[in-house]
């Protein structure tokens, strides 16, 4: 009996041996296959109103993996079955990044590419997330219409070679044209950068030795359990990163210390102060944001996440350009990046997209934008958080991941019946975009199940670090009391 295979908020994702296997691997390559022969393609949205050219299956896929279990052996399966489809495909002669996936895509002119990867997911996780022929996000048409032309059983396959092709100079050459680098080579900076053992490792430590500054990696090498923690830049996965820099802090002086986070596949990017004190997803995407508008003087239209910070939509105000707030998945960025109507789009778990780039987020250029940050102000990060909070007011975040097989039960019993108050904190006004958002008149608490994993996740903003603590506390009690 077959797996049943959805694809969530990027892609499909499923426990190595259990749900990801060789046989539904397989399964997916024969959809995307026949995905890229279907007749009725063209009229998806993404060809008809966006204006994005069709390209035939001839043009090719693009098949890349990352630094996961069996992740090499998953895309030469996937791409076995293109093949015998009579696709051309490439795979990657090593793991990469998503960005750089995503944008040889569009640089190549390709039908699409598939990244092999579960992103920021635990270890006993691997995925699959296809990208169309913009370089993005596969969009809920694309991928409803993918899981449509599903086999019920996998294809029997003929051995054949794979061409394999490399990445990394294109790419490379592309971010780097996309941030001041002799600002960076003359910063007095000295930047920790932190591949949490994923795809991105080398890219961002590439273009410092180029600018010969002086800069250490941490966990970039091959480890497919992840050091024992899952790679996603949160804080409680930041430990080494924490030690390297509070062991540096008495021996650079003469340099700003700014430490770079990128996540399984490089898409992802956070950050920490030269203190070791973490900036999460929430603060660098303002960093950046403000960073987009005060120094470099660019201006357009913002999305931001439902369980993004309030803060990015306060630098937006300030500035007089729109903030729409849209569901989580980045999927739902795609139309506004790819059209140009829109100049950034961030979320919560630290994908940040640029028009001016891809229709996708990047880490690694992220990660530059933080640098560039940091050379034209000549200010540290702790520093450059504090200004935004006496601009804009104090803005503190925490994130409670509560593991429930039945979050999706919990979560709707929650949202039939929302509670009045919190912690104090009575409910001014609820919100329903993406989950069950309650706000107050000091932040607010998003309670939302999971689409990738069993886990109902708590999202809580306050101006009060306590506060933010007792809300969550408040939350966990809610969900827990009488609900399993």
């Amino acid at each position: 009996m077959t797996s049943e295979i959805r694809f969530g908020t990027d892609g499909w994702r499923g426990i190595i041996g259990r749900d990801f296997t060789f046989a539904n691997v397989a399964r997916v390559g024969l959809a995307l296959a026949r995905y890229l022969r279907d007749p009725e393609r063209g009229e998806l949205p993404v060809y008809r109103e966006w204006g994005v050219p069709l390209r035939p299956a001839e043009a090719g896929l693009l098949v890349g993996y990352d630094t996961r279990f069996l992740s090499q052996a998953f895309a030469f399966e996937l791409a076995q079955v293109l093949r015998e489809q009579g696709i051309p495909v490439w795979v990657t002669a090593e793991p990469v990044p998503t960005p750089a996936l995503s944008f040889a895509v569009v640089a190549e002119t390709r039908a699409g590419g598939v990244m092999i990867t579960a992103s920021h997911n635990p270890p006993e996780y691997n995925g699959v997330k296809f990208k169309p022929e913009y370089g993005g996000s596969a969009t809920e048409d694309i991928t409803r219409r993918i899981e449509a032309l599903l086999p019920s059983e996998a294809p029997k396959l003929a051995a054949n070679d794979i061409p394999q092709t490399s990445l990394r100079e294109a790419y490379l050459a592309k971010i780097k044209r996309e941030v001041d680098l002799a600002l960076i080579r003359k910063a007095p900076i000295f930047p920790v950068v932190d591949a949490m053992y994923g795809s991105a490792q080398g890219y961002l430590a590439r273009i410092l030795e180029e600018l010969r500054v002086p800069y250490v990696a941490v966990r970039h090498s091959r480890d497919p359990l992840f050091g024992g923690k899952k790679p996603e830049p949160i804080e409680e996965n930041m430990g080494p990163l924490r030690a390297v820099i509070r062991g540096l802090r008495g021996r650079v002086r003469q340099r700003l210390l700014v430490g770079l986070v990128t996540d399984g596949d490089g898409d992802r990017a956070a950050a920490m102060d030269e203190r070791g004190e973490f900036l999460n997803t929430h603060r660098t995407a303002s960093l950046i944001l403000w960073h987009l508008f005060r120094n470099r003087g660019l201006r357009g239209p913002i999305l931001k996440s439902f369980a993004l910070t309030d803060l990015v939509q306060k630098i937006a105000d300030e500035v007089g350009v729109p903030c729409q707030e849209i569901k989580i998945g980045f999927k739902w960025a795609v139309k506004g990046l790819v059209t140009k109507e829109v100049l950034f789009a961030g979320e919560e778990s630290g994908g940040y997209g640029y028009s001016w780039h891809l229709p996708e987020r990047d880490g690694i250029l992220s990660n530059l934008l933080l640098l560039e940050l940091v050379a034209t102000t000549g200010k540290p990060l702790s520093a450059l958080v504090e200004d935004l909070f006496s601009r804009f007011g104090p803005h503190h975040y925490a994130r409670r991941d509560l593991h429930l097989p039945n979050r999706l039960e919990i979560a709707e019993r929650v949202a039939q019946k929302p509670p009045e108050a919190l912690a104090d904190h009575r409910v001014q006004r609820i919100e329903t975009l993406d989950g069950l958002k309650l706000r107050f008149a000091r932040g607010w608490l998003l309670l939302r199940a999971s689409g990738t994993e069993p886990i109902l996740r708590l999202y809580c903003e306050m101006d009060d670090p306590k506060e933010v603590r007792k809300v969550l506390d408040a939350a966990e009690a809610l969900v827990k009391g009488g609900l399993l």
